[in-house]
This record gives C-alpha cells, sequence and structure tokens, in this order.
C-alpha cells in the first residue's frame, strides 16, 4: 500500500488508505470511536462543538452516563481539593460533596484555583468552591459540608476521593470505604512529591501499607489555620505537583465511574516532579489488616 500512497495528497492519501481499510471513499469523513469514520453528509457542520464533552466522549472505555449519574464525595477542600472538583466537573460528574472543616488563609491563593483574596478568613473553604466550581457548568449540583469526615453520616456515595492533609483522617476515610465497599481513591503531595493509591474492594487498602512512622504521625494535622492536637511545621506544597496529583485522582474515579476498574492503577504510584518521573509500587494485603474480611486476605 505504500507504493500505492506515494504520489498523493491530501485527501488522495486518506482515499487510498481507506479502500484498504474497507471504508468506503466518499469525502471527507469524520471520526467516532463509537461509530468508526462517518461521511460528513452524515453529520451537521459544528454539531460535535455544540457537545460539552464530545471530545471526552471519543476516549473509547468513557461512559459519560455512567460519570453523570456517579455521587461523588470529595474529602478536603484545599490545594488538591480544589483541582479535584475542577477536574470531576469538566469531566462531566454531576453529583459531587466536598466536605472540610477549615477557612481560607492568605497562603492558600498561590495553590487553590477557587479562592480569592477577599474569601481569606472570611469564607469556608468548602462553601466556596462549592459555589465557584458550579460556574463551570450549570447542570453541576455540589453539595457543601463545613466540618470533620469523621463526624460525616451520610455515605451513599459510589466513590470517594481523599484529598487530605494527616494520616489519622485517612486511615478513618479508608477504614469507612473499606468498610462499606465503596471504591476510595486517595492521593497525598508533599512538595515536588506526590502519590497515589485506588483502594478497591477486596484490594490492598492504606493501612496494608502503614508503618510504625505512620502510627506516630496519626494525630499529626498540616492544617492552615492551626486548629491542631499538636504543632507541626507546614510542609512544602507545589501546584504543579498538586495538579498533576489531582488530575490522575479523577482520571482513576473516571474509569470506575464508566465500569473499568480493571483499569485502575494497582499498588501504590509515586511521582516525583523533580526528577519528571513515576513508578508504581506492588502492594499486598496484610493478612493481619482489620479492613479485609478472611476471605479477602
Amino acid at each position: 500500500m505504500l507504493g500505492e500512497l506515494q504520489g498523493h495528497a491530501g485527501d488522495d492519501v486518506l482515499s487510498v488508505y481507506l479502500s484498504h481499510c474497507r471504508v468506503p471513499c466518499t469525502m471527507p469523513y469524520d471520526y467516532n470511536p463509537a461509530r468508526g469514520f462517518i461521511p460528513m453528509d452524515s453529520v451537521t457542520a459544528g454539531s460535535a462543538d455544540r457537545d460539552r464533552h464530545d471530545r471526552q466522549k471519543r476516549i473509547d472505555w468513557v461512559d459519560m452516563d455512567g460519570i453523570m449519574s456517579s455521587r461523588v464525595l470529595v474529602v478536603g477542600a484545599g490545594a488538591l481539593g480544589n483541582e479535584v472538583v475542577k477536574d470531576l466537573v469538566l469531566s462531566g460528574f454531576r453529583d459531587i460533596t466536598v466536605i472540610d472543616m477549615d477557612d481560607v488563609v492568605l497562603s492558600n491563593l498561590s495553590r487553590c484555583l477557587f479562592f480569592r483574596d477577599s474569601d481569606v478568613k472570611n469564607g469556608m473553604k468548602s462553601e466556596i468552591v462549592a459555589e465557584r466550581a458550579s460556574q463551570l457548568d450549570p447542570e453541576v449540583r455540589i453539595t457543601p459540608i463545613v466540618g470533620k469526615v469523621q463526624d460525616l453520616r451520610d455515605w451513599d456515595f459510589g466513590i470517594i476521593i481523599g484529598c487530605l492533609d494527616n494520616i489519622l483522617a485517612r486511615m478513618h476515610l479508608n477504614a469507612s470505604a473499606c468498610g462499606l465497599g465503596i471504591p476510595y481513591v486517595d492521593g497525598a503531595t508533599d512538595g515536588m512529591m506526590g502519590k497515589l493509591q485506588v483502594v478497591l474492594p477486596g484490594r490492598p487498602c492504606l493501612q496494608c501499607a502503614t508503618n510504625r512512622s505512620h502510627a506516630k504521625a496519626l494525630e499529626r494535622r498540616f492544617t492552615c489555620t492551626g486548629n491542631a492536637s499538636m504543632f507541626v511545621p507546614h510542609t512544602a506544597s507545589d501546584i504543579t505537583t498538586t495538579a498533576v496529583i489531582a488530575a490522575m485522582e479523577v482520571r482513576e474515579a473516571m474509569k470506575i465511574a464508566s465500569g473499568r476498574q480493571d483499569l485502575c492503577t494497582d499498588g501504590v504510584t509515586y511521582y516525583d516532579g523533580t526528577q519528571g518521573t513515576m513508578f508504581t509500587l506492588e502492594l499486598d494485603a496484610d493478612p493481619e489488616c482489620p479492613n479485609h474480611p478472611e476471605e479477602d486476605r
């Protein structure tokens, strides 16, 4: 076929190629993964651009109906939570609840898309994120909750996304998700480093990967407002690394909502923004972990 393509240009090349692919050679064509090549005489000019999610629907495993009908809980509305909620809305999720106990401080503004100077000490993070993110899509419903995840009573969610800054709350969220059988996507950052873990029923959870150093840090809370049980210096934070981890979390949520848990990352994925590298560490379920029934161990 290469010989036949030589000497042809533009539409002629595609015509020759399509003839070998057993596709009618009426030109021009539009392409859709679900329908293949579509003669343009059956496509209204500009119709694809009138669909907000047209480009995303062209990804073969994406199920927009599943995404739009999913009920998602986002825990934490700081830097990571801002990026996660933004990506969820733009990806088509329509029912989002975001919970956080903090108000906005000045140091948040360089890392949080939805916060403004006027919000500093004048508004709660979850409420501001819900209000501003809702402006991205008129069809989305974002419910804010001001409080601790430990006090949450409604767990009627299809996906949980963790954007937390302390181990104690993450362990509570992990245990709740495992006990209720809700897929849980956990993300965390430290400066230019980040990590991601997807906890699915029957798979290793966050507690399976804990060690003694985690136990010592259970009560530490890297909070912006200082409402913590002990003082811990602030950790480094970078918006570019935050954006990468948030995007990875939402992509995993898209897989879950699309019924493609088989595509989810397995183990713990680490990202190094300084080196521009990423690797996934394999993880086995801890036989002593209380979050797994005996048949899963």
